[in-house]
Order: C-alpha cells, then structure tokens, then sequence
C-alpha cells in the first residue's frame, strides 16, 4: 500500500476570498474525491492543528492507495485535476510525501 501525504500552507487572500474560505472550499473538495476517483482506501483532511508547524501549515490531506499505479492514476484522473486548478489558485506553499507500506 502507499501512503500520500500533502501538506499545504494558503495565502491569505486569493480569489475574492479569504484564507478561511477558500479552506473550507479546498476540504470539501478533497473530501469528495473518494467517490469520483477509484482506488482511494482512505482519505482525510485535517484543517486545526493543536501544535504549530514550521513552516506552518493550514490543510493537510492523508490517503492511501492500494499500489504505486492507482496513485499515478489518482494523480492524472480528471476530477482530481479539477481540485488541484482550485488549489493551485489558493496555496502558496505545498509540500508532500509518498512511501510503502
């Protein structure tokens, strides 16, 4: 199995909307992704941290994938490539790891 972390820091204003907004945009449309893209076991976003990170971050996003393809496939499936325009539109830092289980 593969484990798909992303981490993202957002700016403070982007499209007419505030950081607030826009992260609540950004978690109901990773939220959705499940049943619009096959082959995700698991998928979480967690936006409120009890600790602060450095470099801080806002959203960060945990899903598992069966295999190395589905997550290639993931990666390229149309309704998730609607979610990363959003999101490129919004983020101003991103970071992310992969790694087997």
């Amino acid at each position: 199995m593969i484990k798909h972390i992303v981490m993202w820091t957002l700016k403070d204003e982007a499209g007419g909307k505030t950081k607030a907004e826009n992260l609540a945009t950004m978690k109901s449309l990773l939220e959705a992704l499940p049943g619009k893209v096959p082959g995700v076991i698991d998928l979480e976003v967690a936006t409120a941290s009890l600790f602060e990170s450095v470099p801080p971050t806002d959203i960060v996003l945990y899903t598992t994938f069966p295999d190395k393809q589905t997550l290639k496939a993931y990666a390229v499936h149309p309704e998730h490539m609607k979610v990363v325009e959003f999101i490129k539109s919004v983020v101003a830092e991103r970071r992310v790891i992969d790694y087997e289980i």
